[in-house]
């Protein structure tokens, strides 16, 4: 996953750089307004995070250039996360009605900073119908196949829609009401102790990719990557 960070405060811009790095993330990191959109523009990254302040160009003259070049499908498709110090209403609602994706104000906290760049890589992936990844798993929405290391996982139909449900929400807790969902039509139904016996045989076909599924006592399961921090 590539991003780009395109902000003047040089210390800011540091700490994104290597929390993001860390965080396994390809990040580049640009200062001036005009050369952020002619990079933006050549397409090869998945999320820009976006100051406003900007010398050359001001960030919100590239969010609506980016966003008013319809033949530029690159321009349109990048997901974009405003950052800055102007906390007025009237400027989210701009940044927002221009096309950003998501918008938060300095001073912020990186941990939030990351979750929310993964939910706006994560539902950006699922526009493009791109395989949605946990370690070394890999989810094709579109065919509804899952591979390790590309390597066919052989998954039961139930199986299957259970890794989407834990997938789609990566790394945040999935209820087994919200898998009962997932699992039946209208006419069955699932007791507890179904899921539980899907969750255990899915458990062990992933286990060789390095995903895993927690279970969060008396809330419900978590699909993360073996080595991710625990949630708080």
């Amino acid at each position: 996953m590539r991003v780009l960070i395109v902000e003047d405060d040089l210390i800011i811009a540091d700490g994104l750089v290597r929390a993001l790095t860390q965080a396994q993330y390809a990040v580049d990191h640009v200062a001036d307004g005009k050369v952020a959109l002619r990079a933006i523009q050549e397409g090869v990254y998945d999320l820009v995070i976006l100051d406003l302040g900007l010398p050359a160009m001001d960030g919100m003259d590239i969010l609506s250039q980016l966003r008013q070049t319809h033949h530029h499908t690159h321009g349109q498709s990048v997901a974009i996360l405003i950052l800055t110090a102007r906390d007025e209403l009237h400027t989210r609602i701009k940044a927002l009605d221009v096309g950003a994706d998501d918008f938060m104000t300095k001073p912020f906290h990186l941990e939030e900073l990351e979750a929310r760049a993964r939910a706006l890589i994560r539902r950006s992936k699922l526009g493009k119908n791109l395989p949605l990844q946990c370690a070394n798993l890999s989810l094709d929405i579109a065919s509804k196949l899952a591979s390790i290391h590309d390597q066919m996982l052989h998954l039961s139909a139930r199986e299957l829609h259970l890794l989407e449900t834990l997938m789609m929400r990566m790394g945040k807790i999935v209820t087994k009401e919200q898998i009962m969902e997932s699992l039946c039509n209208w006419d069955s139904t699932l007791g507890d102790n179904a899921i539980e016996v899907y969750v255990h045989r899915l458990r062990k076909k992933i286990d060789p990719s390095g995903a895993k599924i927690r279970t969060i006592r008396g809330l419900g399961y978590l699909l993360e990557a073996a080595q991710a921090h625990p949630v708080a």
